[in-house]
């Protein structure tokens, strides 16, 4: 066989060998690419998803998009040549599949808790928006989940609201903890609480849940934590639930938007709420987007996959995007052209920052850009 021949052959082999090598061989990696905007002021899958009955609200135009990310299935694993193209891809991020996936959760624990992170990030827009128009919103201290096999089981159920804890009121989630651990494991605690059944007839009949019931439990030795040593733990008295809060809003705010899962929506859903609840636009007609986490407070939190939500935001329209001040460094140093960051640290600063934008003055509007 002619020499030529001969290598032309050989490098043939060589590139179906990396061919195939490239697609069979899979890399611990996943991609996170920009998902779908949603406008908090329109419609989604043909229906509001802002839906507010039982106060009077106003039309609202413009956009208050909210963005999300979209990532690879926690079972589907990228070969090298995906790797690569999304390495090389300005609309993706290749991160080590650890980072979306953590200690080998699945995909579908992963979709649960991001199902839970939603509908609390629901609530706290909720309370965030009514605090910030200064409608009084009803907060209660509940009991969120209730250990199977622990000293509660079958005394206290998940929606019972605590009253108090050892005759002391309890006012915040903390102080149920607080309040058990004062006593020795085997000790008991009185626990004055109203049963879910009666606080949710209550709340539909938009009164305060009235009697109560007091329920003895014995405490128990909590298990050691993690960096507690051999000893840790060994004092320290539990009940076997985890206490949380709920709120009694004075009229029904309903969020419909499905196949969405996280807390980075929160901010956009309290300004859209606003929007709705207070006359004329807030944003003026103009197109804005933006993420954030939000607390009951109106503090906006930072999320993760900053750049794949702006590049998302401005491919869907948007001109300016509102910014989570922990976000502001990453998102500064890759934002697409078109699009004016807007720095925010509270739900307060989001809404002055529209009404810059409404009324055109965007020269002082609070930018990523120069701190």
């Amino acid at each position: 066989m002619p020499r030529r021949t001969a290598t032309m052959l050989a490098s043939t082999l060589v590139l179906i060998a990396l061919l195939c090598a490239g697609v069979l061989i899979k890399v611990p990696y996943s991609e996170m690419s920009p998902g779908p905007t949603v406008n908090t002021l329109g419609e989604a899958r043909g229906e509001p998803v802002l839906q507010i009955s039982g106060r009077k609200t106003y039309p609202a135009s413009g956009h208050l998009n909210m963005t999300t990310v979209r990532v690879t299935g926690a079972d589907y694993r990228m070969n090298i040549f995906e790797a690569v193209y999304g390495w090389l891809a300005h609309d993706s991020v290749v991160v080590p599949h650890d980072t979306l996936y953590p200690d080998g959760k699945t995909e579908e624990e992963s979709t649960q808790e991001n199902a839970e992170e939603f509908s609390q990030s629901q609530e706290s827009a909720k309370v965030a928006a009514l605090k910030e128009l200064d409608i009084p919103v009803s907060t209660q201290v509940v009991v969120s989940t209730v250990v199977k096999g622990s000293p509660s089981e079958g005394k206290l159920h998940a929606g019972d609201v605590i009253k108090a804890v050892d005759g002391t009121v309890v006012k915040e989630p903390d102080d149920v903890a607080k309040l058990v651990t004062e006593h020795r494991p085997g000790e008991d605690v009185t626990f004055t609480i109203v049963p879910a059944a009666d606080a949710a007839a209550a709340e539909k009949a938009g009164r305060e849940p009235e009697g109560s019931e007091k329920i003895t439990i014995k405490t128990v030795k909590a298990p050691p934590a993690e960096g507690d040593g051999e000893e840790g733990g060994k004092d320290r008295a539990i009940v076997g639930i985890r206490a949380g809060t709920d709120h009694t809003f004075p009229f029904e705010i309903d969020i419909k938007l499905a196949d969405v899962g996280g807390p980075s929506a929160g901010l956009m859903f309290s300004l859209g709420i606003i929007d709705k609840l207070t006359p004329g636009d807030l944003t003026g007609g103009k197109f804005v987007a933006g993420t954030g986490t939000i607390d009951d407070a109106g503090t906006v939190g930072p999320i993760g996959g900053i750049t794949m939500k702006l590049v998302g935001a401005r491919d869907a329209g948007a001109r300016y995007f509102l910014t989570p001040d922990d976000n502001c460094t990453s998102a500064a140093a890759d934002t697409p052209d078109g699009l004016t960051l807007v720095r925010v640290k509270t739900i307060e600063d989001a809404t002055k920052s529209l009404e810059q934008i409404k009324a055109g003055k965007t020269a002082g509007l609070p930018s990523c850009s120069t701190g």
